[in-house]
């Protein structure tokens, strides 16, 4: 576990999400999230993410229509998209690119960095399985509804902090996006930290 002090682990400017969603989604590797809740700070570093790119992307929430579920997507980059899948796991997004062109990174697997004990109290699995995947590390830490829109800018509640790895960036096809068109379905959107163990078991 590292000792950062939390002192430093400042929120990522809205410039850095206000890119292309792939470049955002391959940088935002290796950088931590932090999670303030109830006086606590935890964070973990973001091992895993998948990049849904915009209105044209048919594997994305934005593909159909622009509605109340969606609306935090068409706002400005650097904002929490929070959804909710199978009636029981949020997933966590950070939308990307300028206004109205509806594009998000999806964290999908987290590696614990400062108060692992805190998330393990939140979510009582064995080793791995606390937060490697997009619905357990939510759950890990304290992530929901309550956050949609959230502005991960600012310092307070939920953002990511810049940090540095020297691992090698694997890509592949994103998970569970069998209803996306072929060329969608097998884009390599979905970037993880090779060898990293917290990566999820992608099915």
């Amino acid at each position: 576990m590292s000792t950062t002090h939390k002192s430093t682990l400042t929120p990522l400017p809205q410039d850095f999400y206000n890119r292309d969603t792939l470049t955002v989604a391959r940088d935002m590797l290796g950088c931590w999230l932090v999670r303030e809740d109830n006086g606590e700070q935890l964070a973990a570093r973001i091992v895993e993410t998948e990049a849904y790119c915009g209105a044209e992307d048919s594997a994305c929430h934005a593909h159909r229509r622009r509605s109340p579920r969606t609306e935090a997507m068409f706002g400005p980059a650097g904002h929490a998209f929070v959804y909710l899948v199978y009636g029981m796991h949020w997933l966590l997004n950070v939308v990307t690119e300028p206004e109205d062109s509806p594009c998000a990174v999806l964290i999908r697997a987290v590696e614990p960095t400062i108060n692992e004990a805190a998330m393990r109290a939140t979510r009582q699995a064995p080793g791995k399985q606390l937060s490697n995947g997009p619905g357990k590390l939510t759950r890990a830490l304290s992530i929901d509804k309550a956050l949609y829109g959230h502005d991960m800018t600012q310092t307070g509640q939920l953002w990511i902090s810049r940090a540095t790895h020297s691992t090698a960036i694997a890509t592949g096809p994103r998970v569970g996006i069998d209803y996306a068109s072929p060329e969608h379905r097998d884009a390599p959107w979905r970037l993880w930290l090779e060898g990293n163990p917290w990566v999820s078991k992608a099915r």
